[in-house]
């Protein structure tokens, strides 16, 4: 029973990672900042990866990929990892972690839309209506009453929206990206190419804007560090690999919409964790949001 369920069962569990990952981010990046935090989380991600696969494959690295593997998965890389994650951390510090995870709920939908763009897949009536439930969702818990001279106001920061919205169009490329390069190809390693190809790109970037020092800071802030370890655990580690795994045993579709189940699983994380107070507009509009990403692959 459980076999024939492989995927969901990994998509499911890659959302509760997913937002125990937030939460120990969030820390460390208000401390550090998100370029160092992105920047070491996918070094020990990569150092976990090389130890497993040795023992697990006989390889340290995934020298038995084909081009093909590696072309399309660093791509997905470079396009999750470094755009897609580097724009959501900036998110979790600018917006908080639970506010930038109902955000991304919106990567279902925007996998289906780029799906409909490049591969000429259409929407049906019903997966239209689970579209607008996501946004309206999404909208409940960053719109508000204005101040009398306009009748509503985004209650947070802009910036930390855009960035958002970008990290989830980040997810989405990557999640098509991840699943045309990895075909059956073990998950851990083509999980390894991803980080490598992202260590690459993040390390392109530093050179451009001398940020190195932050890296070296984030190294010596020991409890940024072991929110960062526990991070690099259960996000570049186990959760980006279930996610892969999900892809090769269930629908895409299906995988972004159970690993879309975050916004929930977060808020009891971030009012036990963070002392973090949640009110009834965000319950309900997590509610409405993730109904709506369900919906829309039915």
């Amino acid at each position: 029973m459980f076999k024939s369920y492989i995927g969901e069962i990994s998509a499911l569990t890659v959302a509760l990672l997913w937002a125990a990952n937030a939460i120990a981010f969030e820390d460390a990046g208000k401390r550090v900042g998100s370029l160092a935090v992105n920047y070491i989380r996918l070094v020990i991600g990569l150092i976990f990866l090389c130890i497993f696969t040795f023992f697990t494959r006989g390889y340290i690295f995934p020298l038995d990929a084909s081009t093909h593997a590696w072309i399309w998965l660093s791509a997905s890389g470079v396009v999750g990892c470094v755009i897609g994650d580097l724009l959501l951390f900036e998110a979790f510090i600018i917006i908080g972690a639970r506010l930038s995870m109902l955000i991304m709920s919106i990567v279902p939908p925007v996998t289906a839309i780029i799906a409909w763009l490049v591969l000429k897949e259409t929407m049906s009536g019903i997966e239209i209506i689970g579209m607008l439930l996501t946004v309206t969702g999404i909208s409940i818990v960053i719109l508000e009453r204005g101040d009398g001279k306009t009748k509503i106001k985004i209650s947070h920061s802009v910036f930390g929206l855009l960035c958002a919205v970008g990290g989830s169009l980040g997810q989405a490329g990557g999640l098509i990206l991840s699943k045309y390069g990895m075909g059956d190809y073990n998950v851990f390693a083509a999980t390894q190419i991803r980080l490598i190809s992202a260590l690459i790109g993040f390390t392109f970037l530093f050179f451009i804007i001398r940020k190195w020092k932050n890296v070296l800071i984030g190294f010596k802030d020991k409890k940024a560090m072991v929110g960062i370890t526990l991070g690099s655990f259960l996000g570049p580690f186990l959760g980006i690999s279930l996610s892969l795994l999900a892809l090769q045993h269930a629908n895409a579709g299906i995988v972004s919409t159970l690993i879309a189940v975050s916004p929930l699983l977060i808020i009891p994380m971030a009012v036990i964790f963070l002392k973090e107070k949640v009110n009834y507009k965000e319950i309900i509009g997590a509610v409405v949001c993730v109904s709506g990403v369900i919906i829309f692959f039915i």
